[in-house]
Formats: C-alpha cells, structure tokens, sequence
C-alpha cells in the first residue's frame, strides 16, 4: 500500500482515539495560567498501546521525510513526552531505523548525576534531534527549555513535532521565527473537523 495512503489511514484512527480519550470540553487553566474551554490530554491516548502506536508511527512518518539533517534521535520535556519518545523509537526500530531517546527535565535533578538530560547509550554526540510534544499552546516551554537544554549539550534541533497544536498564542509561528521547522500530526482545526 501507498506509504501515503497508509498515513492517512494511521492518522484518521489516531484522531477517533484522541476524540474519544482525550478531548475534554469545560473550563480548564492551562501551563501558562490561561483558562480555556477545551483540553486535550494527550496521554490519555499515548498511554494506550494503540494511541501509543499510531502516534509512534505518525511520528515516524514525518521524521522520515525530514530530508536536510536526517534525525539521529528523538527527545521531549518530562512528563507529557515520555510515551511519545518510547513509541517514536520504537517505530523508528520497526523501521530499520534506530532513534534512541533523550528525556529533557525541566530543571537538572539535585541528586545522582545532576543531569537535565536522560540519555540512551547509543545517542551520538552532536546528533540531530526531533524534539517531540503532546500539545503545544504557547511553545514557549519547548524553546526556552527543550531546545535550550538539547543545544547547550551540543545537539542539533532538526524539527520539532507535536500531535496536537492549539493554534493559539502564534506558537506556530513563534518556533519558525525562532528557525526551527515545525509540524503537528494535527491542527486544533483539522482534529475538531466535521
């Protein structure tokens, strides 16, 4: 089947999960303290094995077609992109393709090894990462945190993929004027579709 057709197929069922498990409808205040009257808890969906799976392959798909610096790697902030990189790797491996995972802390921990970053033996110096998210409001967190902690270790930030983008706030736009490329699985738009 057309590798195309087949992402169409992976993503329509991604979106019913994410309809069904993680779209919430009420009032909620989100990270950066705004109060909105729709959530959508990711996790919900990416801690089933399916939601899990179709997310991994979803991103994967789009990894793949990142031509300029292939991606060597995958990496989020804790907590919300914990079982996004698990299955991002892991559909990387189904793919013959090895992208290990780095997990970003929000602050470097106090004990042990003192490290922001938790990352997988076989992750390059200097690689290339896609830096993954459940939902992006503001994106505010992911460039002040998670691509300032990716390049201060001396990764590359080839892309930065979510599942879903709000569409609020100008985060699109605030992570391309920053120079990243940017690309959700959904749009708030293309998820509440008709």
């Amino acid at each position: 089947m057309e590798k195309a057709k087949v992402f169409v197929q992976k993503r329509a069922r991604l979106r019913q999960l994410l309809l069904k498990y993680s779209y919430k409808e009420g009032i909620f205040t989100l990270t950066s303290g705004k109060k909105t009257d729709f959530y959508i808890d990711v996790k919900e969906t990416a801690l089933m094995a399916e939601g899990a799976f179709l997310i991994g392959q979803c991103f994967y798909d789009l990894i793949s077609k990142q031509e300029l610096l292939p991606v060597q790697a995958v990496a989020g902030i804790t907590l919300g992109a914990d079982p996004l990189i698990t299955a991002t790797s892991m559909a990387g491996y189904l793919n013959g393709h090895e992208l290990p995972g780095i997990i970003i802390r929000k602050e470097a921990k106090d004990h042990g090894t003192g490290n922001q970053l938790e990352i997988a033996g076989n992750v390059p110096k200097g690689a290339v990462i896609a830096l993954l998210d459940d939902v992006v409001t503001t994106a505010g967190t992911l460039l002040q945190i998670g691509v300032n902690a990716l390049e201060k270790e001396g990764f590359t930030v080839a892309q930065i993929l979510s599942v879903v983008d709000r569409q609020e706030n100008g985060a699109a736009e605030w992570i391309q004027a920053a120079g990243y490329k940017y690309q959700p699985i959904f749009t708030r738009e293309e998820l509440l579709a008709e």
